[in-house]
């Protein structure tokens, strides 16, 4: 009676559930398991956890911790990739003793849309705040500059050897390239002339700069919606968020034999941008088959000064953002090894 009856409950829960052994092989799977991983349970069965999943936004291997503390763990924000989608779970592990071994009881939730929603706003104001920060400190930073170049041009003019004037040269030169850095640091504090215009007109300049630029062996794919109406818009300043975007999948994509960035736009309707609701909103997606951002880089990726690149100044994505947000949208991020999307979305009026 007992064993019927927790076999009955295993399959009726809504929760995913494995038991995987020593190695992280699945020994058991539940019909809600199945239709995570889009499989049925014999394809499932004896395949190591690691063959079931493309990406996991978390270490496979801490899965094992608890065979050894004895104690649960929870991670409540996973990202498990199945069949090229990711899935957002809350996963709970327990050592558990089953067929006189001891194993691990594999709980997996989906988070529901009212928490990531929750998620998404909590991590824009983080974003915000630190903005806000570094424009402080960047205002800070200007007006000493502006003192210090002053100085050096009346040392200038009074120097009895003209040949002294090459130090005085160096802290105006070195004053000018601070000063464009904090202009970049503060970018466009709100949008400039708004009219109505095709975004395809806007992605086709996006992409011709791009590849006079790029890697010969560099494929740009477009996937149009032809149906997407003109949207209202500072075209220079979405040029420019879009351009930031897409060169720096180009830029990573240099070292690849077989690079390739996609742009697809499509329309939404009824999405959430920031908690507000909009009936009909414009999705582009810029998506490359590169080597994916670090996960330790993905909370901060829009902060300024943050860069996944070797060299690159960190500024780009940071400005994009600020320029997408200026205009009622969002920009969100997807990423694992071969596949990394940005996709961004713009309320149409």
């Amino acid at each position: 009676m007992g064993s019927e009856l927790c076999e009955t409950i295993l399959n009726n829960i809504v929760t995913s559930t494995l038991i995987l052994d020593e190695s992280l092989c699945v020994r058991y799977a539940n019909p809600a398991a199945e239709q995570l991983f889009s499989q049925s349970v014999k394809r499932i069965i004896d395949q190591p956890l690691s063959n079931l999943i493309q990406h996991a936004s978390m270490d496979l291997a801490l899965l094992s911790q608890p065979l050894q503390s004895g104690q649960s763990i929870t991670d409540s924000d996973v990202t498990f990739v199945v069949d090229g989608k990711p899935l957002m779970l809350e996963v709970t592990v327990s050592p558990i003793t089953w067929q006189k071994k001891l194993m691990l009881l594999i709980e997996m939730r989906k988070i529901g849309q009212q928490r990531r929603l929750s998620q998404e706003l909590n991590q824009h104001a983080q974003q915000q705040a630190a903005k806000l920060l570094i424009r402080g400190l960047a205002h800070e930073i200007k007006n000493p500059l502006g003192g210090l170049r002053g100085a050096a041009q009346l040392l200038e003019r009074t120097l009895p050897d003209q040949s002294l004037t090459e130090y005085t040269q160096i802290i105006i030169e070195q004053a000018d390239r601070l000063r464009a850095l904090v202009d970049r640091l503060l970018g466009p504090q709100k949008p400039g002339n708004k009219y109505s215009e095709n975004l395809h007109l806007i992605l086709e300049k996006v992409r011709q700069l791009v590849e006079l630029d790029a890697n010969a062996n560099l494929v740009i794919e477009r996937d149009y919606d032809p149906s997407l109406p003109d949207i209202i818009m500072d075209t220079d300043q979405i040029e420019q968020a879009l351009l930031n975007i897409v060169n720096n999948a180009a830029q990573i994509l240099t070292k690849q034999a077989h690079g390739k960035i996609i742009l697809r736009t499509r329309t939404v309707h009824q999405a959430n941008i920031h908690g507000q609701r909009h009936k009909l909103v414009a999705r582009i997606e810029i998506i490359d088959n590169g080597p994916g951002i670090p996960s330790k880089l993905q909370d901060t990726l829009f902060y300024p000064m943050v860069s996944g690149r070797e060299g690159g100044s960190g500024l780009g994505l940071s400005i994009s953002q600020n320029l997408i947000d200026q205009h009622g949208g969002k920009i969100d991020v997807e990423s694992w090894p071969g596949r990394t999307a940005f996709t961004i979305y713009l309320p149409i009026k």
